[in-house]
């Protein structure tokens, strides 16, 4: 029988600086130290979505696996898929550090990383030496300096699509200055139109989504629901970090400038996510992201609206057994509720 160490780690990765953490965790993956001994996937999990099937929708968000290192690895701790990336055409640094704050009271995190990524050429090869076992979508950014962001979706999509079960354009992260103006109505159009037809020019299409942000106002919603609808946008992913402080926060770094994920994001995420299930009326595909640490969140995205689920800090303070006991509570919830699928689920919170 395997033995889980996470316990016993978990007290010394607290204390740690998050990215030495974090690099650490990365690499236990990588050697087959952190490891989940339950990969079992219970058939009521299985779901299709965006043409593709997934054994359980619970996956990695982006953020975990930045440069594509360790998909399969991922996969072995129980997910059904995993989100490489923010990945930028060139390498960059990010901001400067420190940028990951724990608020440990609240199981939530601040982050200034602003898109450090090793570049779409290195997690090109990574991919390509990892042949992943499950669905891999990659989430696609632009650098800091860039002169035509929208560009640099277009030349990261060429590249890297090939290796993608399906791409994320990510226009909501907070960190870097300027990015969320992309989410703005005409903005988004030509953005949409663009990688849509970068994404088109490959000799295989996978879906292609868009991540926007909590931070939206009720207008926000309906223009991006009606482009997306309108523009053959394959689904949305709801959505980022926010930059909305809840009240109560506690610890000296919640004052810390970045977005907010973990358990504080969950209420603002998961209205959000219901609202856009409203505004497209079910029409297409939305994965929910933001606050989810157990069966019962993965439960609540997915009467919202979601057809898939993802999460990344609540591993930060779980640990590799996290997913499998997620998987556990949702089956049950289903069977509970009546529903024979996730499918038959999605969205009936509203009903």
């Amino acid at each position: 029988m395997l033995i889980d160490p996470y316990p016993l780690a978990r007290p010394w990765l607290m204390v740690m600086e998050p990215e030495v953490a974090h690099a650490l965790s990365i690499r236990g993956l990588k050697t087959g130290l952190v490891r989940n001994p339950s990969k079992y996937d219970d058939p009521i999990l299985a779901t299709d979505v965006l043409g593709i099937r997934f054994a359980n929708p619970i996956g990695s968000a982006a953020g975990f696996d930045k440069d594509g290192e360790v998909p399969n690895a991922v996969f072995g701790l129980g997910f059904g898929f995993a989100e490489v990336g923010t990945v930028t055409p060139r390498p960059q640094a990010g901001n400067p550090k420190p940028r990951i704050f724990r608020l440990p009271t609240e199981r939530g995190v601040i982050n200034r990383l602003g898109f450090n990524s090793g570049g779409m050429a290195a997690v090109s090869r990574n991919l390509k030496r990892k042949k992943a076992t499950r669905p891999v979508g990659i989430n696609v950014g632009a650098n800091r300096d860039s002169t035509d962001r929208i560009a640099d979706y277009v030349v990261c999509i060429q590249e890297l699509g090939p290796h993608a079960d399906y791409l994320a354009v990510n226009i909501s992260s907070p960190n870097t200055p300027g990015l969320r103006a992309l989410q703005s109505r005409d903005a988004l159009q030509e953005l949409i139109a663009r990688v849509l037809a970068a994404r088109d020019g490959l000799e295989r299409r996978p879906p292609l989504l868009v991540k926007v942000a909590p931070d939206l106002t009720e207008r926000d919603v309906t223009d991006i629901a009606d482009i997306a609808l309108t523009s053959g946008l394959d689904g949305l992913i709801v959505g980022n970090t926010t930059v909305s402080r809840p009240d109560g926060l506690l610890g000296e770094s919640a004052t810390e400038d970045g977005g907010l994920s973990g358990r504080p994001l969950f209420a603002l995420s998961t209205r959000i996510l219901a609202d856009f299930f409203a505004a497209t009326g079910g029409k297409i595909p939305l994965i929910g992201t933001g606050g989810i640490s157990s069966g019962t969140d993965a439960y609540a995205k997915i009467r919202a609206g979601a057809s898939l689920i993802q999460l990344y800090t609540a591993l930060f303070y779980e640990g590799p057994g996290l997913v499998p006991r997620m998987k556990r509570e949702l089956a049950h919830l289903l069977r509970r509720d009546g529903f024979g699928s996730v499918a038959e689920a999605v969205g009936t919170a509203g009903r």
